[in-house]
């Protein structure tokens, strides 16, 4: 339970959420993955929970939190089968979690109004955003979960196993990143960072069928995992450049066939060097795409790094249920391996333990985690 910053707890007593809308779902979690959100909520914030009462909730800021879950379903509301006669008991299903103006119909009948995202289809940029788990409403660090009908997507088990499926929220976020970039799969891309967020931009990509994948990353326990996915040739560590960041740029353009540089770049990590070294790095009218959060201050930027090549720099932001439905698709087709994916799990702690062998764990010994996974069921 969120109550604060440096406040979360284990609560037992807490009620077992209830469908109290027709277009409600309520699951059963398998497991839940801690995020670098709930982190960052928990030592800085609150953030998304910066209100008492959610805009379009209207649910108070105590709350359960998680959002990358998955589970089966065990109840659906009166109208969830008109529409989605697909959904019912027993299905293995993952959450869409985000809460957003398309969301106040169910909250406030009569409450029509939506933000300009919204209102131009881009939910996923709403003035509003939030998450189940995540100011929203309460979340997966629980037993059960109620969500709408409109955020629920269901998994094959038979070829994504329970554990792999709930890392499909973080392979959501990149794979909207790589699929708003439109790469070609014979571009060569380059992933600046490898913490949960790089390594889910591999599979991403592999996704979307490219096969010339380079990350660069400081930290060796990261650059080796990265190495199993794209080859050890295809990892580069920039620690002895410090912040020689020409000279950064200029040795990761040789990583390239030609040596001109990269068609695509992802920057994982939020910091300065790597926001230049991405734009400096692309050859002529490559994309470089920002998927990191940052922090809410400036930086030195030279827009004529830009113009003078044609490049283009693009933000990316969150999912939409589609990135789901293509991630998932992805692994049906064989794009993603799945055994490849699990890699990323560190390790999987009980509900009960979360806040010691989950929350303080990541914050306290990062590089030796990828992803731990809450299991409710022990």
């Amino acid at each position: 339970m969120y109550h604060g910053n440096h406040d979360i707890r284990y609560d037992p007593s807490y009620p077992e959420p209830q469908i109290t809308h027709d277009d409600e779902v309520k699951i059963k979690v398998t497991y839940c993955g801690i995020c670098g959100s709930d982190l960052h909520e928990y030592l800085d914030g609150p953030i998304f929970f910066s209100n008492e009462q959610n805009s379009i909730s209207k649910r108070h800021h105590v709350q359960c939190m998680g959002h990358e879950m998955c589970g089966e379903i065990v109840e659906i509301g009166r109208g969830v089968g008109a529409s989605h006669p697909n959904l019912l008991p027993g299905l293995k299903v993952v959450v869409e979690p985000t809460g957003t103006c398309l969301d106040k119909p169910m909250f406030s009948p009569e409450e029509t109004s939506k933000c300009p995202s919204c209102s131009q289809g881009f939910y996923n940029t709403c003035t509003h955003i939030t998450f189940n788990g995540l100011a929203f409403g309460d979340g997966g660090f629980s037993e059960y979960c109620v969500v709408g009908k409109d955020h629920i997507v269901p998994y094959p088990s038979d070829i994504i196993p329970d554990d792999v499926a709930a890392l499909i929220e973080p392979l959501a976020v990149t794979w909207h990143a790589v699929r708003k970039s439109k790469i070609d799969p014979t571009d060569s891309a380059l992933i600046l960072g490898a913490g949960p967020i790089g390594l889910a931009t591999i599979f991403a990509l592999k996704g979307h069928r490219v096969e010339n994948i380079y990350v660069s990353e400081p930290a060796l326990g990261r650059r080796k995992l990265a190495a199993e996915f794209v080859g050890e040739s295809n990892v580069f560590d920039p620690m002895p450049y410090g912040n020689d960041i020409d000279s950064l740029a200029e040795s990761l353009r040789q990583l390239t066939p030609n040596k001109f540089g990269f068609h695509h770049i992802y920057d994982c990590t939020g910091i300065p060097n790597t926001f230049n070294a991405s734009i400096k790095c692309l050859t002529s009218n490559g994309t470089a795409t920002n998927i990191a959060i940052w922090p809410n201050k400036p930086l030195d930027f030279f827009p004529m790094d830009i113009t003078l090549m044609e490049r283009k720099l693009a933000g990316s932001m969150c999912y939409t249920k589609i990135d789901f439905e293509q991630v998932i698709g992805a692994f049906k087709d064989g794009h993603i391996d799945p055994n490849e994916v699990r890699k990323l799990i560190s390790s999987i702690t009980p509900l009960s333990d979360g806040i010691k062998g989950g929350f303080l764990e990541l914050i306290h010994n990062k590089n030796k985690h990828f992803k731990i996974l809450l299991d409710p069921t022990r």
